[in-house]
């Protein structure tokens, strides 16, 4: 059995109303996907994180490098691409092409295995993952925070225990919005902030401080991923744990995160890193290093899919009876793709959603939705 057809997907999603955070506003939801499809018909679905018309051409680019491989040696295969692209494609977007199509053949490995991926990655360690909600952008410039008591008001009778504020539009105004958020949600919903890199360190240091007294969770990129010793410096001048990685790429990238103590929490976007394969790597770097892993999710179902197995196989470091609880990024944001693209769909009960265990990533993608939405 061999790799026959890689297919991409450009598709788009036009918002009902825009919003923004620290550095951009979004008026539309563009993603990159990609079907796989073996020479007995099967196939599998991948999807990369960024410019989504760039991924399509990075994957054409990947495409004669995996025709005629064989699905079950996903390694061998994510080697072969990373080699050929080594010289120019170290960072970046390539490896977001390179993502999508690894995602896809772990997708289309499970499905030839009859076996979930998280059974594929070594089995999983809880059938069960805690959703955080990350919403709570800004959508009135006059008012940003305008609609934040109505919105953390939802989150909360929908079930989720935990959620993801954006900060980043001036100090004065952050800690304002800070101390209502908690207000609002009361001292028994986990808070988290993101800047989305806004700050330099002085002024992420300002704020970090000023901040404690409201029990933060986590503050998420607080100066530009460049600054890697910043990063540390950041870490012990405040009690709040600092997270990021995001905008990192392979082990390489996460192992110089690690290396300079700059997190205590590191976020790779397993649809853009390096896929599943590079993502068991960059897990096992995390665990031997003492530092909690919380994947990075943005765009479709696929990805939040792609997620819910790592998650699920990630092993508890230290051991205990009752393990803690391990959180999954669930954007609230309007988009189409998320709710419609795929099924069976996202379910939350009880504050939680279950791994499918079902083959492969557990889900199929819908021809009539994916025909609406391509461009």
């Amino acid at each position: 059995m061999t790799i026959e057809k890689i297919e991409t997907f450009i598709l788009k999603d036009t918002l009902s109303k825009s919003f923004f955070f620290s550095q951009w506003e979004y008026a539309e939801r563009c993603i990159c996907v990609v079907k796989v499809t073996a020479s007995n018909g099967q196939y599998g679905w991948g999807e990369g994180y960024g410019p989504a018309t760039v991924l399509a051409s990075g994957i054409k680019l990947l495409e004669p490098h995996v025709i005629g491989k064989n699905p079950l040696e996903n390694e061998v295969i994510w080697n072969h691409m990373y080699r050929k692209t080594l010289d120019f494609a170290r960072r970046g977007i390539l490896v977001a092409s390179m993502s999508a199509i690894d995602i896809a053949i772990w997708d289309l490995k499970g499905k030839i295995l009859n076996l979930p991926v998280s059974t594929l990655l070594g089995g999983a360690h809880r059938n069960k993952i805690q959703p955080y909600a990350t919403g709570l952008y800004f959508t009135d410039h006059n008012n940003p925070a305008r609609d934040f008591e109505e919105e953390a008001k939802l989150y909360i009778s929908q079930g989720f225990k935990a959620m993801k504020m954006k900060v980043g539009l001036g100090i004065k105004q952050d800690i304002e919005n800070v101390r209502k958020m908690r207000e609002y949600i009361g001292p028994d919903i986990k808070l988290m902030v993101d800047s989305n890199h806004a700050y330099t360190l002085r002024e992420a240091t300002e704020l970090a401080r000023k901040i404690e007294q409201y029990d933060i969770g986590w503050f998420e990129e607080p100066i530009s991923p460049e600054f890697y010793s910043q990063y540390n410096e950041l870490r012990q001048k405040t009690t709040i744990p600092i997270s990021g990685g995001e905008c990192e790429y392979l082990r390489f990238g996460f192992q110089q995160l690690i290396e300079n103590k700059s997190v205590d929490i590191i976020q790779p976007d397993i649809c853009a890193s390096g896929g599943l394969t590079e993502a068991k790597r960059i897990g096992a770097l995390a665990s031997a290093n003492g530092v909690d892993i919380i994947p990075h999710t943005w765009g479709t179902s696929i990805g939040i899919h792609v997620a819910l197995h790592f998650i699920a196989n990630i092993e508890s470091v230290p051991g205990r009876m009752y393990q803690p609880n391990f959180l999954i990024e669930y954007d609230q944001t309007e988009n189409g793709l998320r709710e419609k693209l795929t099924y069976p769909a996202i379910e939350m009960k009880g504050g939680y959603i279950e791994v499918p265990n079902r083959p492969g990533l557990g889900i199929d993608v819908d021809e009539a939705v994916l025909k609406e939405f391509s461009i």
